[in-house]
Protein backbone atom coordinates (compact mmCIF):
# COMPACT_ATOMS: atom_id res chain seq x y z
CA UNK A 1 0.00 0.00 0.00
CA UNK A 2 1.19 3.49 -0.76
CA UNK A 3 2.63 5.42 2.15
CA UNK A 4 0.62 8.43 1.01
CA UNK A 5 -2.75 6.87 1.88
CA UNK A 6 -4.40 8.62 4.81
CA UNK A 7 -6.90 5.86 5.58
CA UNK A 8 -6.20 2.37 6.88
CA UNK A 9 -7.44 -0.95 5.59
CA UNK A 10 -9.79 -1.61 8.47
CA UNK A 11 -12.57 -4.22 8.32
CA UNK A 12 -15.07 -1.62 7.09
CA UNK A 13 -12.73 0.08 4.63
CA UNK A 14 -13.98 0.43 1.06
CA UNK A 15 -10.54 1.28 -0.33
CA UNK A 16 -9.84 -2.17 -1.84
CA UNK A 17 -13.30 -2.26 -3.42
CA UNK A 18 -12.84 1.21 -4.88
CA UNK A 19 -9.47 0.26 -6.35
CA UNK A 20 -10.90 -2.94 -7.82
CA UNK A 21 -13.79 -1.06 -9.43
CA UNK A 22 -11.47 1.67 -10.72
CA UNK A 23 -9.04 -0.86 -12.20
CA UNK A 24 -11.88 -2.57 -14.05
CA UNK A 25 -13.30 0.71 -15.36
CA UNK A 26 -9.98 2.40 -16.23
CA UNK A 27 -8.64 -0.79 -17.81
CA UNK A 28 -11.71 -1.72 -19.84
CA UNK A 29 -13.24 1.66 -20.68
CA UNK A 30 -10.26 3.99 -20.34
CA UNK A 31 -9.48 6.54 -17.65
CA UNK A 32 -10.83 9.49 -19.63
CA UNK A 33 -14.12 7.73 -20.37
CA UNK A 34 -14.73 6.62 -16.79
CA UNK A 35 -16.87 8.90 -14.65
CA UNK A 36 -15.71 9.10 -11.02
CA UNK A 37 -19.34 8.72 -9.95
CA UNK A 38 -19.62 5.42 -11.84
CA UNK A 39 -16.82 3.98 -9.68
CA UNK A 40 -18.84 4.89 -6.60
CA UNK A 41 -21.91 3.22 -8.13
CA UNK A 42 -19.96 -0.01 -8.70
CA UNK A 43 -18.90 -0.06 -5.07
CA UNK A 44 -22.36 0.86 -3.83
CA UNK A 45 -21.40 4.08 -2.07
CA UNK A 46 -22.12 7.76 -2.60
CA UNK A 47 -19.64 9.78 -4.66
CA UNK A 48 -18.71 11.87 -1.61
CA UNK A 49 -17.50 8.73 0.17
CA UNK A 50 -14.83 8.29 -2.51
CA UNK A 51 -13.06 11.39 -1.22
CA UNK A 52 -12.48 9.72 2.14
CA UNK A 53 -10.01 7.44 0.33
CA UNK A 54 -8.90 9.37 -2.77
CA UNK A 55 -9.13 13.09 -3.28
CA UNK A 56 -9.65 12.78 -7.04
CA UNK A 57 -9.89 10.35 -9.92
CA UNK A 58 -6.26 11.20 -10.78
CA UNK A 59 -5.15 10.40 -7.23
CA UNK A 60 -6.80 6.98 -7.58
CA UNK A 61 -5.11 6.47 -10.97
CA UNK A 62 -1.69 7.31 -9.55
CA UNK A 63 -2.29 4.89 -6.68
CA UNK A 64 -3.10 2.11 -9.16
CA UNK A 65 0.07 2.91 -11.09
CA UNK A 66 2.15 2.74 -7.91
CA UNK A 67 0.54 -0.57 -7.01
CA UNK A 68 1.47 -2.09 -10.37
CA UNK A 69 5.03 -0.79 -10.13
CA UNK A 70 5.35 -2.28 -6.63
CA UNK A 71 4.06 -5.61 -7.95
CA UNK A 72 6.53 -5.48 -10.82
CA UNK A 73 9.53 -4.74 -8.59
CA UNK A 74 8.58 -7.42 -6.05
CA UNK A 75 7.90 -10.05 -8.72
CA UNK A 76 11.24 -9.33 -10.41
CA UNK A 77 13.20 -9.73 -7.18
CA UNK A 78 11.49 -13.02 -6.35
CA UNK A 79 11.92 -14.36 -9.89
CA UNK A 80 15.66 -13.76 -10.29
CA UNK A 81 16.63 -14.94 -6.81
CA UNK A 82 18.56 -18.23 -6.93
CA UNK A 83 18.74 -18.44 -10.73
CA UNK A 84 21.95 -20.00 -12.04
CA UNK A 85 22.81 -17.59 -14.85
CA UNK A 86 21.73 -14.16 -16.15
CA UNK A 87 20.00 -15.97 -19.03
CA UNK A 88 17.95 -17.94 -16.51
CA UNK A 89 17.26 -14.69 -14.64
CA UNK A 90 16.00 -13.06 -17.83
CA UNK A 91 13.65 -15.94 -18.60
CA UNK A 92 12.30 -15.88 -15.03
CA UNK A 93 11.93 -12.10 -15.01
CA UNK A 94 9.93 -12.06 -18.24
CA UNK A 95 7.68 -14.83 -16.94
CA UNK A 96 7.10 -12.86 -13.72
CA UNK A 97 6.31 -9.71 -15.69
CA UNK A 98 3.85 -11.30 -18.12
CA UNK A 99 2.40 -14.34 -16.35
CA UNK A 100 -0.30 -12.42 -14.50
CA UNK A 101 -4.00 -12.62 -13.78
CA UNK A 102 -6.82 -10.51 -15.25
CA UNK A 103 -6.57 -7.77 -12.63
CA UNK A 104 -2.82 -7.39 -13.11
CA UNK A 105 -3.31 -7.26 -16.90
CA UNK A 106 -5.63 -4.28 -16.43
CA UNK A 107 -3.24 -2.62 -13.96
CA UNK A 108 -0.35 -3.04 -16.40
CA UNK A 109 -2.46 -1.60 -19.23
CA UNK A 110 -3.37 1.39 -17.07
CA UNK A 111 0.27 1.98 -16.13
CA UNK A 112 1.48 1.70 -19.72
CA UNK A 113 -1.21 4.07 -20.98
CA UNK A 114 -0.53 6.82 -18.43
CA UNK A 115 3.24 6.88 -17.88
CA UNK A 116 3.28 10.47 -19.17
CA UNK A 117 1.32 11.48 -16.06
CA UNK A 118 4.46 10.94 -14.00
CA UNK A 119 6.44 13.57 -15.92
CA UNK A 120 4.83 16.74 -14.57
CA UNK A 121 4.29 17.86 -10.95
CA UNK A 122 0.75 17.88 -9.59
CA UNK A 123 -0.74 20.86 -7.77
CA UNK A 124 -2.46 18.68 -5.21
CA UNK A 125 -0.19 17.64 -2.34
CA UNK A 126 -1.53 14.08 -2.17
CA UNK A 127 -1.42 13.59 -5.93
CA UNK A 128 2.14 14.90 -6.02
CA UNK A 129 3.20 12.62 -3.17
CA UNK A 130 1.78 9.60 -5.02
CA UNK A 131 3.42 10.74 -8.27
CA UNK A 132 6.80 10.99 -6.55
CA UNK A 133 6.27 7.55 -5.02
CA UNK A 134 5.53 6.11 -8.46
CA UNK A 135 8.58 7.81 -9.98
CA UNK A 136 10.81 6.27 -7.31
CA UNK A 137 9.33 2.85 -8.12
CA UNK A 138 9.98 3.43 -11.83
CA UNK A 139 13.62 4.10 -11.01
CA UNK A 140 13.74 0.89 -8.96
CA UNK A 141 12.27 -1.19 -11.80
CA UNK A 142 14.66 0.36 -14.31
CA UNK A 143 17.60 -0.28 -11.97
CA UNK A 144 16.59 -3.93 -11.57
CA UNK A 145 16.69 -4.54 -15.32
CA UNK A 146 19.88 -2.53 -15.78
CA UNK A 147 21.58 -4.66 -13.11
CA UNK A 148 20.43 -7.82 -14.87
CA UNK A 149 21.90 -6.68 -18.18
CA UNK A 150 25.16 -5.64 -16.52
CA UNK A 151 25.44 -9.04 -14.83
CA UNK A 152 24.87 -10.72 -18.17
CA UNK A 153 27.54 -8.63 -19.88
CA UNK A 154 30.02 -9.26 -17.05
CA UNK A 155 29.45 -13.03 -17.23
CA UNK A 156 29.69 -13.15 -21.03
CA UNK A 157 26.09 -14.36 -21.39
CA UNK A 158 25.06 -11.09 -23.03
CA UNK A 159 26.75 -9.02 -25.71
CA UNK A 160 28.90 -6.12 -24.52
CA UNK A 161 26.51 -3.42 -25.68
CA UNK A 162 25.31 -0.26 -23.94
CA UNK A 163 23.59 -1.69 -20.85
CA UNK A 164 21.39 1.36 -20.27
CA UNK A 165 19.95 1.35 -23.78
CA UNK A 166 19.58 -2.42 -23.79
CA UNK A 167 17.70 -2.57 -20.48
CA UNK A 168 15.37 0.26 -21.51
CA UNK A 169 14.66 -1.46 -24.83
CA UNK A 170 13.79 -4.64 -22.95
CA UNK A 171 11.40 -2.80 -20.64
CA UNK A 172 9.80 -1.01 -23.59
CA UNK A 173 9.16 -4.33 -25.32
CA UNK A 174 7.58 -5.85 -22.21
CA UNK A 175 5.40 -2.81 -21.54
CA UNK A 176 4.24 -2.67 -25.18
CA UNK A 177 2.52 -6.05 -24.73
CA UNK A 178 -0.22 -4.40 -22.70
CA UNK A 179 -1.21 -2.16 -25.63
CA UNK A 180 -2.54 -5.07 -27.64
CA UNK A 181 -2.72 -8.22 -25.51
CA UNK A 182 -6.23 -9.28 -24.50
CA UNK A 183 -7.11 -12.32 -22.45
CA UNK A 184 -9.06 -14.82 -24.51
CA UNK A 185 -7.61 -13.46 -27.76
CA UNK A 186 -5.85 -15.33 -30.55
CA UNK A 187 -2.60 -15.52 -28.57
CA UNK A 188 -2.43 -17.11 -25.15
CA UNK A 189 -0.44 -15.61 -22.30
CA UNK A 190 2.07 -18.43 -22.71
CA UNK A 191 2.45 -17.66 -26.44
CA UNK A 192 3.17 -14.02 -25.67
CA UNK A 193 5.65 -14.89 -22.90
CA UNK A 194 7.60 -17.31 -25.10
CA UNK A 195 7.73 -14.90 -28.04
CA UNK A 196 8.82 -11.98 -25.84
CA UNK A 197 11.44 -14.06 -24.04
CA UNK A 198 13.01 -15.25 -27.29
CA UNK A 199 12.94 -11.71 -28.74
CA UNK A 200 14.73 -10.36 -25.67
CA UNK A 201 17.30 -13.16 -25.74
CA UNK A 202 18.06 -12.35 -29.38
CA UNK A 203 18.52 -8.72 -28.33
CA UNK A 204 21.05 -9.44 -25.57
CA UNK A 205 22.95 -12.46 -26.81
CA UNK A 206 26.53 -12.12 -28.04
Amino acid sequence: MSTQTVTTEGPRSKRALILRAAIESFGDDGFEHTKWASVADKVGIGQTALYHYFESKVHCLLTIMSSELERSATAFAAAVEGQATPTDELRAAVKAALDVGPREVLQARILQSHMDLLASPRQSEREEAERQHARELVRQVEHNWLDLVERGIASGDFAARDAFQTSHMMLAMILSVWRWYREGGALSNEDVREFTTEALLRLVRA
